[in-house]
């Protein structure tokens, strides 16, 4: 019996930021009665559509939520966003974000780091001699090994 394979849903590529870098930010929480609360969390993986946190404490059950976001390439994207699901681990809670409210500039740009990076990552996996090019837009976030020594300062 031949089993097929789920369908992928995802309409943006996605890249992982816990390999070699942990991103701390703060998420501000929006309650149904114009009260917020800010809250400390760790992004792990972001796309255009959305991004997964690790949260410390139990996120809030809002509707809405605002971020501003900063990462080496991405300085200062305000975002809005919805909490798309939820789930507890002990003492951690992994938070899936969507994206309500993003500039197409900054859409295009995390797709194209998305891009980028898998490209990477399949050169790698071919063994090919030029895996890092300078003109990469996943590069300021890349901690790879194959990483070429004269780009590793970081900006």
């Amino acid at each position: 019996m031949k089993t097929s394979k789920p369908k992928e849903r995802r309409r943006h590529h996605r890249f992982s930021l816990v390999q070699g870098l942990i991103e701390p930010i703060v998420v501000r929480f929006d309650g149904k009665d114009s009260s917020s609360r800010e809250q400390p969390a760790i992004l792990t993986n972001l796309s255009a559509g959305g991004m997964s946190l690790v949260c410390f404490a139990e996120p809030p059950q809002a509707k809405r939520l605002d971020m501003v976001l900063s990462l080496p390439g991405l300085k200062a994207l305000p975002i809005t966003g919805r909490v798309a699901r939820m789930s507890q681990k002990g003492q951690t809670w992994n938070v899936g974000i969507a994206f309500s409210k993003i500039s197409a500039k900054h859409r295009d740009l995390i797709n194209s780091m998305a891009r980028d990076n898998l490209d990477c990552d399949t050169r790698i996996s071919l063994s090919l001699p030029d895996a890092c090019a300078p003109e990469c837009k996943f590069h300021g976030l890349c901690m790879k090994p194959q990483k070429l020594p004269q780009y590793w300062k970081r900006k």
